[in-house]
């Protein structure tokens, strides 16, 4: 499975390789991921204040004092109330794909490999596990 995920991932890469035409300058690309990074904040924004499929109910997180890190992340909340509908569903992974489709130009740009990139960082959180927090 390993290596269908590595085939589609290095083809997600160079796919956008072979589509990124105007774009191609690091500068131009360190625009677009920040804009689509925030496209992904308006789009979820969007499905509370528009759609209202989600809710966010944010509060100060209380901090209970627990030292053991498992039972702290029970503790902890994500703000989101209910799901997102198919709509804003969609409009987010679509949101989320043209980020994906950005970094991996930027890693090109730089001759990384994207899925070489997501196996050191696995094995980094793997490695120092909660204490890889930042």
């Amino acid at each position: 499975m390993t290596e269908l995920k590595d085939t589609v991932l290095d083809d997600f890469q160079y796919t956008s390789q072979d589509l990124l035409i105007h774009n191609r300058s690091v500068l131009d690309l360190l625009t677009k991921i920040t804009d689509s990074s925030a496209r992904i904040t308006r789009t979820l924004a969007k499905a509370v204040t528009q759609c209202g499929c989600v809710r966010i109910h944010a509060k100060k997180q209380e901090i209970p004092d627990i030292s053991n890190l498992d039972e702290m992340k029970n503790h902890m909340h994500s703000h989101i109330e209910n799901s997102l509908c198919e709509n804003c569903r969609d409009l987010l992974e679509k949101d989320i794909g043209r980020n994906l489709f950005y970094l991996a130009a930027m890693c090109n740009t730089l001759d990384l490999n994207l899925y070489d990139v997501i196996i050191k960082e696995l094995k980094r959180l793997k490695l120092l596990g909660k204490y890889s927090l930042r």
